[in-house]
C-alpha cells in the first residue's frame, strides 16, 4: 500500500492475521527461557528476511534482533521511532490442554511474550508494505525481560544511538511497548502518564543462629523463632514507613531452614522482594528491611547475611508521549477503549531501562473476551494469549509508528 490509513492499514493485518496466528501459536509450541531464545530469534530473523528488512542478530546476549525500516517520505534523517516486543518464557508447565500448548516440559508462555513478538512481527509486516513511511522505525526484539534485564543490556549495547552507537539506522527518539493484559477486555488499552509500573528488587536473608535439640531451646538460639520475628516486623516498612499516599511492597515468598521436627537449626533463610513507584521509597525500602532484619535478629540472638539485588527501575511513560498515544489510540479503537490507569500496578517490567534513556509510552492490551467475567492471570499454568488481540496490537503498534504528529 502507497499511503498508510485506517482503512489500509485494517485490510492488510486481515489478510496477514491467520499466518500471523499460525506464527504465534507455533512460537508458543516451542517456549524458551530468557538468554536461550535462539529458535525464537531464528524466526524472527526469517520473518525479518522475507521482509527484505535490514536488521542486526546476536544482540543483548546472543538471541536480540534489531530491524530497521527507513523513511520514505518526510525528514530521513530524523529520529527513529522504535517498537518493543520481549520473546522470553517462564518455568512454568503449562496446563491449557491446547493443540498448540507447549511442548517443552517445564516451560511455557505464561506472560504472553509469544504475543508480543508476534504483534511486532505484524507491524513488520504493515511497516514493510507502506511505501510512504513518515518515520524510520525501529523494531527491537528484546532477551530476557523475565528477570534478566535483556532491555538493559540493549540500551548499554548502544542500540538505541542507532549505527552511531554500533547499531543499526537511525537513533531512537521514543519508543513505545505494550503488554497483555487479562484484566482488561479485548479491543480496549490502557495506559497513564508518570509510573505506571514499579521498580522490583529481591532479597535474599540468611538467619543464623545456635542451633541444637527441640527439647533444650534455652540452650540455643533460635534462628526460626528470629526469622519469624523478622517476617512479621518487616510489615512495618508499609503501615508504619510508607506514607497512606505512596505504594510500596515488601513481600516473603520463601521461608526455608530445618530438616526435622525436633531440631533447632542452625541457619533459616528468608526470601523476598520490594516494591516501589519512587526512587526515594525504593532506597528507603532496601534501608528498612536491612535494618529491621538485623536488629530484630540481634535481639534474639541472631546474625543476619543479606544479599540484595538491584532490580528493574520504575516504568515511567513520558506526559508528551502518552498525550500523543491517547488521541491516536482513540481514533483507532474508538474513545470508549481507550482508559487512563487511575494508579500503577506493582508488577515490574524491564522497559523501564528504554524509558530512562528515551522518551517511552508503555501501555496495557487487553486480552479478556468480551462478556468474560476473568481470564486467566499472567504467570499461571492456563494462561494463553488470546489471538482476537493480535490485530488489536499490530494496529496500534503500525498507526504509533506510522503517525507524523
Amino acid at each position: 500500500m502507497k499511503t498508510a490509513n485506517a482503512a489500509s492499514v485494517k485490510d492488510c493485518i486481515a489478510a496477514e492475521l491467520p499466518e500471523l496466528i499460525e506464527i504465534r501459536h507455533d512460537l508458543h509450541k516451542h517456549p524458551e527461557l530468557m538468554w536461550q531464545e535462539e529458535r525464537t530469534s531464528a524466526v524472527v530473523q526469517r520473518e525479518l528476511s522475507k521482509l527484505g528488512i535490514e536488521y542486526m542478530a546476536g544482540l543483548a546476549g546472543g538471541t536480540g534482533v534489531v530491524g530497521y525500516l527507513p523513511a520514505t517520505s518526510g525528514d530521513k534523517d530524523a529520529p527513529s521511532v522504535a517498537l518493543r516486543a520481549d520473546m522470553d518464557a517462564l518455568p512454568i508447565t503449562e496446563e491449557t490442554g491446547l493443540p498448540y500448548s507447549s511442548t517443552r516440559d517445564g516451560l511455557m508462555h505464561a506472560c504472553g511474550h509469544d504475543g508480543h513478538t508476534t504483534i511486532l512481527l505484524g507491524a513488520a509486516r504493515v511497516l514493510a508494505k507502506t511505501e510512504n513511511r513518515p518515520n524510520p522505525v525501529t523494531l527491537v526484539f528484546q532477551p530476557a525481560e523475565e528477570g534478566g534485564g535483556g532491555g538493559q543490556r540493549f540500551c548499554k549495547e548502544g542500540m538505541l544511538e542507532g549505527g552511531a552507537g554500533g547499531g543499526i539506522g537511525n537513533r531512537v527518539g521514543c519508543i513505545y511497548g505494550l503488554h497483555g493484559w487479562p484484566n482488561e477486555q479485548v479491543g480496549t488499552v490502557k495506559t497513564r502518564p508518570g509510573p505506571l509500573m514499579a521498580s522490583t528488587d529481591e532479597f535474599l536473608v540468611t538467619v543464623r543462629g545456635k542451633g541444637g535439640h527441640a527439647a533444650w531451646p534455652h540452650l540455643a538460639n533460635d534462628p526460626v523463632v528470629a526469622a519469624s520475628a523478622i517476617v512479621m516486623s518487616l510489615q512495618t516498612l508499609v503501615s508504619r514507613n510508607t506514607s497512606p499516599v505512596d505504594s510500596a511492597i515488601c513481600t516473603i515468598g520463601r521461608i526455608q531452614g530445618g530438616t526435622v521436627d525436633n531440631v533447632i537449626p542452625e541457619a533459616v533463610e528468608l526470601e523476598g522482594t520490594t516494591r516501589a513507584l519512587t526512587p526515594e521509597m525504593r532506597k528507603l525500602a532496601e534501608e528498612r528491611v536491612r535494618e529491621i532484619s538485623e536488629h530484630v535478629a540481634r535481639a534474639h540472638g541472631c546474625t543476619i547475611d543479606i544479599h540484595w539485588n538491584v532490580g528493574y527501575p520504575v516504568v515511567k511513560n513520558d506526559p508528551k508521549m502518552v498525550d500523543r498515544f491517547i488521541p491516536l489510540a482513540s481514533e483507532v479503537l474508538g474513545e470508549k477503549n481507550v482508559f487512563h490507569a487511575e494508579t500503577p500496578v506493582m508488577g515490574g517490567e524491564d522497559f523501564a531501562y528504554y524509558a530512562e534513556h528515551v522518551p517511552a509510552c508503555f501501555y496495557f492490551l487487553g486480552l479478556r473476551p468480551e462478556g468474560a467475567d476473568h481470564f486467566p492471570e499472567l504467570h499461571t499454568p492456563r494462561f494463553d494469549f488470546n489471538d482476537d488481540a493480535i490485530a488489536v496490537g499490530v494496529e496500534m503498534m503500525s498507526r504509533l509508528a506510522l503517525s507524523e504528529d
